[in-house]
């Protein structure tokens, strides 16, 4: 007589669940951006993507040929969107709020999982993300940061010649610089701090 694989109380092995289309599509890129989030891109594999899915490995393979492919939709799919800034009334408040939704995006599951990418992977798998993050992070935060700047030019709390690029870098750098070198995650006081000790005097006009 065949022998039973699991005994009587034992777990089950998990049964795939019967999805198709964009409702199995959105798993398994959920199931990426977890493994990513938890193992990280070097312990990523379709296999485990699958696992986490509850699918089999074969429709992962149909819809994403590669890992690289399968882990670009993903962060695609799974980065907040950075679409507006709305107006505090004022440049201080509109540039604190602003930040905020940026750390709050690159802290996110998808945001820690595209940093895990960047950092993990070798320079010709790295170039496949680039336009991800320039995308959908990089050109839209500077959009918004130059929108709060032209609004606060036009509301009279920003001098008029605070509009150049130098300018627009140093918010961008300040939070990757210490983000990537000092290992801060930004705290609410910290983007309060940078915006009224560095910020809103850069940006203040010259009194008379």
């Amino acid at each position: 007589m065949a022998t039973s694989r699991w005994a009587p109380g034992a777990q089950a092995p998990p049964v795939p669940l019967r999805r198709r289309g964009l409702v199995l599509e959105r798993a398994i890129l959920e199931a990426a951006l977890e493994q990513l989030s938890t193992v990280g891109w070097g312990g990523l594999t379709m296999e485990g993507v699958a696992a986490g899915a509850q699918t089999g490995k074969a429709a992962v393979y149909r819809r994403w040929p590669s890992k690289e492919d399968l882990v670009a939709d993903a962060l695609e799919a799974g980065l907040p969107t950075l679409d507006e800034a709305a107006d505090h009334g004022g440049i201080r408040e509109d540039l604190y709020q602003l930040c905020r939704r940026v750390r709050d995006a690159m802290f996110s599951r998808s945001g820690i999982a595209l940093r895990s990418v960047l950092h993990e992977c070798d320079s010709a798998s790295a170039e496949r993300f680039h336009g991800v993050i320039v995308n959908r992070v990089v050109e839209p935060s500077n959009r918004l940061f130059r929108e709060v700047v032209r609004r606060g030019v036009a509301r009279g709390d920003v001098r008029a010649d605070a509009t150049c690029d130098l300018v627009f870098d140093v918010i961008p750098g300040l939070l990757m610089y210490r983000s990537k070198v000092c290992g801060s995650e930004w705290p609410d006081e910290d983007i309060a701090q940078m915006i009224d000790q560095v910020m809103v005097p850069l940006l203040r006009p010259a009194t008379r």
